[in-house]
């Protein structure tokens, strides 16, 4: 065999590898939400092909999808969608079946990507059949995360009946509160500011359709995608945040130390109702019992992080979507902090987290370096002392916050300053040798 050969040979391996370590991961999901009386990703995944789906973003898996088809093929697959869509809302209103929480399309999108699966197997060859089953992976994969990631956030309330919510708390001494504040300001200026954020946090995944479209727009054209796109990096922290949940579990402070996200429901399971006005007291933190409804899902602040990697994929993008990324990095901090969904110290690590992801995500694709390697252990260390100051030395950082918060704020910006310090270097240097991909045979 040859090298190209072998080459082709160990990156199919590497690809079955990943196919069947996904799977397990969505058995061992499936398997331990059922234990505890709820259906996983998979049963929600197959109810969605005939059932009224669950929100989600199923036809922005399929727009993500479209982008490996033609113009013709993309107007035909949006109408055979809304058209089973309308079809399926027919029948199910006909049979008095009631729709999830309004939503009732979707299952159209989902039959539309499967069946551009069958056509990928069965009529195309090559490079073409590769491209569109990449589409469709592609499309699935959103789709997927969100099933996954609810699953994994109703396990981490399930399994950690005890949360850390005091040792972040007293933590963010350091920082001064910022959520205690940010909860004021957004009270001060109701009902504006709260309509404003809510939907920039509750839309974070349609900003993130968005900015992947115009990163992927040439796909179909080229008939490859690029190395490196915003899908990865939303796909990745999906995966990877809600592990850490279940290390670090923090329900956030309108919980802990206010009404919950409701506005009574928290109450009882609260430390102290002192979330926003009455500033957080010095004391020793402990564990303390949660609910087991309440996601354990803080730190880090992945909102922070998938903020923080559009702001970084809209850099290179026209004016309208750069201003767009600004504003929806800034949205989301406040949306965080105002609405008591995190700490000041969640959004740091979120930040620190992120970085190290982009940094490791853009090595493995440009080949990796010394820079790349250092900027990955560097970011790493960082995030590992962020947490384990957090759960151990809280009593001094709230102590001592002239120190302590400079002190993190210092250690975030080594990371964004490496990170901007490494990339720059990259983008005004030659990337490393690759052997190209296979490119697609011709129509």
């Amino acid at each position: 065999m040859t090298s190209w050969g072998v080459w082709r040979h160990r990156r199919a391996v590497l690809w079955g590898a990943a196919v069947v370590v996904a799977l397990a991961f969505l058995v061992v999901l499936e398997t331990a939400a059922r234990r505890h009386g709820e259906p996983g990703p998979v049963t929600t995944q197959v109810e969605a092909l005939v059932f009224a789906p669950k929100p989600g973003p199923l036809y922005g898996g399929l727009a993500l999808m479209m982008v490996v088809l033609t113009w013709r093929q993309r107007f035909v697959a949006a109408g055979a969608a809304l058209g089973i869509d309308a079809v399926l809302l027919l029948v199910r209103r006909a049979a008095g079946a009631e729709t999830i929480e309004g939503h009732s399309l979707g299952t159209g999108a989902l039959w539309v990507m499967l069946g551009f699966a069958v056509v990928a197997v069965t009529r195309r060859t090559g490079g073409e059949r590769v491209l569109l089953l990449k589409g469709v992976g592609l499309g699935l994969l959103l789709v997927a995360a969100r099933k996954t990631g609810d699953t994994w956030l109703f396990i981490t309330a399930k399994t950690r009946p005890t949360v850390l919510d005091q040792y972040v708390a007293m933590a963010d001494h350091a920082l001064g509160n910022p959520s205690w504040l940010a909860g004021r300001l957004v009270e001060a200026t109701n009902p504006v500011s709260s309509h404003v954020l809510q939907l920039v946090y509750g839309q974070l995944a349609v900003a993130a359709v968005v900015v992947a479209l115009y990163q992927l727009r040439n796909v179909a054209a080229e008939r490859r995608f690029p190395r490196h796109h915003l899908v990865r990096t939303f796909l990745v922290i999906g995966l990877l945040g809600p592990g850490i949940y279940m290390l670090f579990p923090v329900v956030g402070p309108v919980f802990a130390y206010g009404p919950g996200a409701s506005g009574t429901g928290g109450v009882e399971w609260a430390a102290a109702n002192l979330w926003p006005h009455t500033p957080l007291p010095v004391s020793s933190p402990a564990p303390m019992t949660y609910d087991g409804i309440t996601p354990r899902n803080c730190m880090p602040s992945l909102h922070t992080a998938w903020a923080v990697a559009i702001f970084i994929h809209t850099r290179r993008a026209p004016r309208p979507l750069r201003f767009a990324g600004t504003f929806w990095l800034v949205a989301t901090l406040a949306a965080t902090l105002g609405f008591g969904y995190h700490y000041g110290v969640d959004l740091v690590a979120g930040v620190v987290f992120v970085l190290t992801i982009e940094a490791a995500l853009r090595s493995f694709e440009r080949g990796w370096d010394r820079r790349g390697v250092q900027l990955l252990v560097h970011g790493t260390t960082v995030f590992v002392a962020l947490l384990v100051s957090y759960r151990y030395l809280p009593m001094r950082m709230a102590g001592h916050p002239e120190v302590f918060g400079p002190l993190l704020l210092l250690a975030m910006a080594s990371v964004i300053a490496g990170y901007v310090r490494t990339t720059r270097l990259w983008e005004s240097a030659p990337a490393p040798a690759r052997r190209p991909e296979p490119q697609p045979e011709p129509v």
